[in-house]
């Protein structure tokens, strides 16, 4: 196999794997996977907001989606590790599962798509673009893009550090895609410096330099008084 036939065939198994995680584990906040290929064997990382749901009890669903893993799609031992995601906020995949399930309710999409955008730009994400395309009000098809902060579309902080996710929705007019991507606050930019003053050095000493200053003068006038001693006891 050729390596440009292989990385294809990688990069399905993961969309497929990510696609089956993401029906089964809806209840526990999926937030995405991370497969990376050990000596012992397949290492997978589960992103999740309830990790308890994706454990089970006595590890029963962990073991169950090892082998279901293991069969269905072929991968070689796999070691299943369940991460809890910190801020949901700043997860493309939970962001747009809960637009996605306002859609459902019967939420307005406008309604939906800004009430998404300031929760993740509340939370401190450098940028955001979510878009909701499919039949939303009339019979033709068409897609609302709902944008804040800064995001860049090209270069490699945009292919480094977007966070991407995309979910569908079945209603009565039709299916409803959510595409989300996100610019974390972590992200780092070429074009954003920082110049750092160095401070010119303290002239008051620290604690510790003033107690072995004074231990120092000590000693040196236990020394003195001793040498004055010696000199008044010799003989004149």
């Amino acid at each position: 196999m050729s390596i440009v036939k292989r990385f294809i065939t990688e990069s399905i198994k993961k969309a497929e794997i990510d696609e089956f995680l993401q029906k089964k584990l809806e209840r526990a906040g999926y937030g995405g996977v991370n497969l990376s290929k050990t000596p012992l064997g397949t290492h997978v990382v589960v992103y999740a907001m309830r990790p308890g749901i994706v454990i089970g009890r006595g590890g029963e669903t962990i073991r169950e989606l090892a082998t279901v893993l293991e069969e269905n799609f072929k991968i070689a031992n796999p070691q299943i590790s369940v991460s809890e995601i910190e801020i949901p906020e700043l997860n493309a995949h939970v962001v747009a599962s809960r637009v996605a399930s306002a859609l459902e309710r019967g939420v307005h999409f406008r309604r939906a798509g800004f009430w998404a955008l300031n929760q993740v730009m509340e939370a401190g994400a450098l940028g955001v673009e979510i878009v909701i395309s499919g039949k939303l009000r009339t019979e033709r098809a068409r897609f609302e893009k709902f944008r804040a902060g800064y995001f860049p579309r090209c270069g490699e902080p945009a292919l480094k550090y977007t966070r991407k996710a995309v979910f569908h929705v079945q209603l009565k007019p039709g299916i409803i895609g959510v595409r989300v991507k996100l610019m974390p606050p972590d992200a780092q930019f070429p074009d954003k410096i920082e110049i750092v003053i160095e401070e010119p050095p303290s002239e008051e000493k620290p604690e510790e330099m003033k107690e072995e200053l004074k231990e120092e003068t000590q000693a040196e006038k236990t020394v003195e008084i001793e040498e004055t001693g010696k000199s008044e006891e010799a003989p004149k």
